[in-house]
């Protein structure tokens, strides 16, 4: 991995992004470029989001990548969850029993009223090895320490080594991403973001001295964005794809990983 901020940038980003170098750029990157297939809250299209049922139809569907939104109960239980059960209020105010009594999946479909909200070690003990983790903290500002508890679980079962890069932490909480990085240096880290204010040179440059993956929202990209995050030695994953037409778009836009709801989208042997 390489996190470090490029000495000289103002004038390496004034030759990148000259009309002979963006046509260099445009031959050398994206066509060949393999784009990792993140199933985004699990295939969630087709089975409930940040469940079993969801991770295990990613797996069948053939994703490179499962994403999980990881949160904590008010005793101190790492659970996934967005915001989507038969309960309503915050997820920090309820402990584990409550959180795993709620139904996760019925919302869905019938045949999904059996899903319980999952823990994250559950989680990793069942896919890792399987399929690639997309852990994104979400509002980790909500809970005080919930950085070192996800590195400790990570350590615990040696996902920390460079030989298991199939882990990428990410959020929205960048100074949260700059901690993940101190903790576990070696696993990949990546910034999510919809604001056009974090695509300027300097947020890039900044972003490039801990994070190995800039995720925007596919609504903001531009050729120019992806051939700049290359070019500072970052990956860029774009979010969340729900059409063909946008999934056709950013793969023609050369990106590294396509975050959907739909991986059949991506991949076509779905």
């Amino acid at each position: 991995m390489n996190k470090k901020l490029l000495a000289g940038s103002g004038l390496a980003f004034t030759l990148l992004f000259s009309p002979l170098s963006q046509a260099f750029a445009a031959e050398t990157i994206g066509d060949l470029r393999k784009v990792d297939n993140v199933a985004h809250r699990g295939a969630s299209a087709y089975a409930p989001e940040n469940t079993i049922a969801a991770y295990d139809k990613a797996v069948e569907m053939k994703a490179d990548y499962i994403e999980i939104d990881v949160q904590r109960s008010k005793d101190g239980e790492l659970v996934l969850i967005h915001d989507t059960t038969d309960g309503s209020g915050k997820v920090g105010d309820f402990t584990f029993e409550e959180l795993r009594s709620l139904d996760a999946g019925s919302w869905k479909g019938a045949q999904f009223a059996s899903e319980q909200i999952p823990t994250f070690d559950e989680i990793l003990d069942r896919y890792h090895g399987k399929i690639g983790i997309l852990i994104e903290l979400k509002a980790p500002e909500l809970y005080p320490g919930i950085e070192e508890s996800v590195a400790e679980e990570i350590k615990e079962r040696n996902l920390e080594k460079p030989q298991n890069e199939k882990i990428i932490i990410q959020s929205f909480n960048h100074e949260s991403m700059e901690k993940m990085n101190d903790l576990v240096p070696k696993v990949p880290i990546g910034v999510l973001t919809s604001s056009r204010a974090d695509t300027t040179e300097q947020a890039l440059q900044e972003f490039s001295t801990y994070a190995d993956y800039f995720n925007p929202s596919y609504g903001i990209v531009t050729k120019e964005l992806v051939n700049q995050v290359h070019y500072l030695d970052m990956k860029i994953g774009l979010w969340t794809v729900r059409s063909q037409k946008a999934a056709d778009f950013l793969l023609d836009m050369g990106v590294d990983a396509i975050i959907t709801d739909y991986p059949d989208y991506v991949d076509p042997r779905n």
